[in-house]
């Protein structure tokens, strides 16, 4: 019974100093706060359940904890040293104020961290695609401490007038470019809708030219027409010739020659060789 007593007043003690305690932490949207009291970890949901960012909380009961502040930059910043911080490149906004990020060194990152791939940072602001930031670790997330300014600002903007003027990454050029900002750059091209468009576009071209070229023709342009392509090209004599392929198997819809109805029969390689033997 004594045993039982004193196990009782011990929960009671603790609920009363849990909600005595206010601590510092950080909650993403949706999200939970975390804190631990009496070596006891507690998971809360903060109030407002809303709540994204850096708050000073103060439980209200074992499974809700108020937002009663917002902690200052002295205070953030006593937090932030406690954890273990990693250079990063910002790639895109995943979802409210979390991003994808690169690290900027793989190397440094796999040996103290044993990762060399894209990381979830929460709570970034006051950053930008391209932008090298300091996150920090806490063992199970990534947290936003602030923007790198010891890098070479230069870098983000040849970036992003590369992206600007859709550069594909295997083209991207720029003196002291790394794989890490080659990396980063290809994560961002392909959330680009513009850029996905036009790299679509190359695609199909090396597609087409490479069909002609085994023929023995030359592509000179196309034109996208739904489900099939319209294309100009030339036999090796530099006879210029237009033709409508379909899109899905390369076979010819109209030759732009008579073929008395046998088009189809003939696909973009083995046309080459029909209108030069015509």
């Amino acid at each position: 019974m004594t045993d039982i007593r004193k196990l009782l007043n011990q929960i009671a003690a603790q609920e009363t100093q849990l909600r005595d305690t206010q601590f510092l932490a950080p909650c993403v949207g949706g999200g939970l706060v975390r804190t631990r009291v009496s070596h006891i970890i507690y998971n809360f949901a903060p109030k407002p359940r809303n709540f994204e960012g850096w708050g000073i909380f103060q439980p209200v009961n074992e499974k809700t904890a108020e937002v009663i502040d917002e902690p200052s930059l002295p205070q953030l910043g006593e937090y932030l040293k406690l954890l273990q911080p990693l250079r990063l490149r910002l790639a895109y906004v995943l979802k409210g104020k979390t991003w994808l990020a690169y690290p900027i060194n793989e190397s440094d990152a796999k040996q103290r961290f044993g990762i060399a791939k894209p990381v979830a940072v929460n709570l970034v602001t006051d950053a930008a695609t391209f932008e090298p930031i300091i996150a920090r670790w806490d063992g199970g997330y990534w947290w936003f401490d602030e923007c790198d300014r010891r890098a070479d600002p230069l870098v983000a903007e040849q970036l992003k007038e590369a992206l600007k003027n859709v550069i594909s990454p295997p083209e991207l050029r720029f003196k002291g470019i790394t794989p890490e900002m080659r990396t980063v750059y290809d994560l961002v091209a392909h959330q680009a809708k513009e850029f996905e468009a036009k790299m679509q576009q190359n695609r199909d071209e090396k597609r087409l030219a490479a069909a002609l070229r085994q023929g023995g023709g030359e592509l000179r342009e196309f034109r996208d027409r739904n489900d099939r392509w319209l294309i100009e090209w030339t036999t090796a004599d530099g006879s210029r010739h237009t033709s409508a392929i379909d899109k899905n198997d390369l076979t010819v819809i109209s030759a732009g020659i008579c073929l008395s109805g046998m088009d189809r029969d003939f696909d973009l390689q083995s046309l080459v060789g029909v209108v030069e033997a015509g």
